[in-house]
């Protein structure tokens, strides 16, 4: 059985996810962990629940969901994986951090370049890579059929989009996106998004006021 934890980390309230199975296998989607005490949180949960990380997955490469991944990089020695179009925006973190008054080193290289269709297996468990650009252009959502759920990044919210008028956004390429690529998901989807609170597809469907024609 598929399991999920969210974590809330760094000053921008992001959303990181441990993903791990009955195997104890895990993968951490975007490692946001940014002051000692968060990562300390992660380690701890880690350790307490006996999980073996094997990769670290980033949805985009916006500063508030990598900030985390050197730490976890060292920690655990897990390979990096991420959309190949998001490459010129996790060079640019430490620009990235000045802008906010945030100090961030250099992130690690991305070790697999992660496509469309692509399937992440973990013990018993998998993730389908979906691609939805508009964000950023290499924005990726992960999606478990097994468990009816998805890890919508900075794309979907509920009942909002990510922002379109940042390096490599385009609203209608979002919209184009979500519709085309998780909207024909079922409606029983729960969605775990980078930022805020769960919703479904479903709820999205019938309230999301950037969707509704």
């Amino acid at each position: 059985m598929i399991n999920l934890k969210q974590f809330t980390f760094n000053p921008f309230q992001e959303n990181t996810y441990v993903v791990f199975d009955e195997t104890a296998e895990c993968v951490i989607v975007d490692a946001g962990c940014y002051s000692s005490d968060e990562q300390i949180e992660l380690v701890e949960f880690i350790q307490s629940n006996g999980l073996k990380p094997k990769y670290l997955i980033n949805t985009h490469g916006h500063i508030d969901h990598v900030l985390g991944n050197q730490f976890v990089k060292d920690k655990y020695g897990v390979e990096i994986l991420a959309n190949a179009e998001d490459y010129p925006l996790l060079k640019s973190v430490p620009a990235q951090a000045m802008m906010f008054g945030l100090s961030a080193e250099p992130v690690p290289e991305i070790d697999v370049y992660l496509n469309h269709g692509d399937i992440i297996r973990f013990g018993n468990a998998e993730l389908e890579v979906i691609h939805t650009p508009g964000h950023t252009k290499g924005g990726i959502c992960l999606y478990s059929k097994t468990g009816e759920f998805l890890i919508s990044g900075d794309t979907l919210f509920k009942s909002s989009i990510g922002r379109t008028d940042l390096q490599g956004g385009s609203f209608d390429q979002i919209i184009q996106s979500i519709t085309s690529r998780l909207l024909t998901l079922g409606d029983n989807v729960k969605v775990y998004p980078g930022h805020g609170e769960a919703s479904t597809i479903g709820y999205e469907k019938k309230n999301n006021p950037f969707l509704l024609k």
